[in-house]
């Protein structure tokens, strides 16, 4: 992760710097410094991007799930038609029909949970690497401001 790479860069600057004596503080070359936070705030959009990413794709995978649910609805309920239609038994071919609708149902909402699961999952993990990275930026922050 670039924004990172950039905190740890940021970081050898802070450990390496020469030290006040009789103190904590460090000093630092604040251009150098400033540069790091800057090129940050250019690339930390781009880890927003992914999140937004993740996010789409966990709603075309619903909307795909979706549609497998609806075809499976709709394949049963033309095979229930059907089974009525040639059989001429209509009692028999309605409670097929019901079984078939049932399991469709079933199967579609399985579909539906694992994507969400999925994107779900994918999202916390976005979210995740995000707050780090934020923790991390704080942490340099107070450590830059001399804050412990």
């Amino acid at each position: 992760m670039d924004v990172l790479n950039l905190v740890d860069e940021m970081e050898d600057i802070v450990e390496e710097a020469s030290t006040v004596p009789l103190s904590k503080k460090v000093m630092v070359n604040s251009e150098e410094i400033l540069d790091i936070i800057k090129e940050i705030r250019i690339r930390l959009p781009d880890e927003i991007k992914q999140a937004v990413l993740i996010k789409e794709e966990k709603q075309r995978i619903l909307a795909e799930a979706q549609k497998d649910a609806d075809n499976m609805l709709n394949e049963a309920e033309y095979k229930l038609e059907e089974l009525i239609e040639k059989e001429g038994i209509t009692k028999i071919a309605k409670e097929r029909g019901e079984e078939i609708i049932e399991k469709a149902q079933n199967d579609a909402k399985e579909i539906r949970l694992g994507a969400m699961e999925y994107a779900d999952s994918l999202l916390e993990e976005a979210q995740d690497q995000l707050k780090a990275t934020i923790d991390l930026l704080i942490e340099n922050r107070n450590e830059l401001r001399g804050i412990n």
